[in-house]
């Protein structure tokens, strides 16, 4: 199916658990769904301005950009990402993304919303580090899961029709009132 639909590029049809002779959180196609990597552009989230988090008005100098193989996340703060693979969603497809167990086990929580249905782009990943102490993330390789749910029928009115804020989005995205 995403072979089909050219739903992801770059398209893994294995599951990679090494690279370059070394260990590798795993990536590419899995029992169900698909594991994404994560790119080497973060935007670690700082509170040296002392602003408040508004999602009508986000302060983008809340922000430190990094590129970088790894992300080292403050206690208690979080990071944005984005995916390397860049999706396209059929029009009869909902996708749901999960957290790796790997970084879930270290109390790093991974949220995405749903991409629904003719929705397109790379996907802002957000890292939130639950712990007391940095965490670290790890560039080009898996993060999270996608879960792909086939409908019986085409949606009605997809975010593309929508013309939905979020459409085509490249490069880690801030929020958009």
């Amino acid at each position: 199916m995403a072979l089909q639909h050219d739903m992801i590029t770059p398209f893994v049809d294995n599951q990679v658990r090494h690279q370059a002779e070394e260990r590798a959180i795993s990536f590419g196609t899995s029992s169900y769904g698909y594991d994404v990597r994560c790119s080497d552009e973060f935007k670690i989230f700082t509170n040296i301005n002392s602003a408040i988090v508004d999602p009508k008005d986000f302060d983008q100098n809340s922000f430190v950009d990094v590129k970088s193989d790894v992300c080292i996340i403050p206690p208690n703060s979080f990071a944005l990402a984005r995916t390397i693979e860049f999706f396209k969603i059929p029009r009869d497809v909902l996708t749901i993304c999960l957290g790796k167990s790997t970084y879930a086990r270290c109390g790093i929580i991974v949220n995405v919303t749903p991409l629904e249905p003719e929705w397109e782009g790379h996907v802002t990943l957000e890292f939130s580090n639950t712990t007391p102490l940095p965490a670290k993330i790890y560039a080009n390789e898996g993060v999270a899961q996608m879960l792909f749910f086939g409908a019986n029928e085409v949606c009605e009115t997809s975010y593309k029709d929508r013309n939905g804020k979020y459409q085509g989005q490249e490069g880690v995205t801030l929020p958009k009132a």
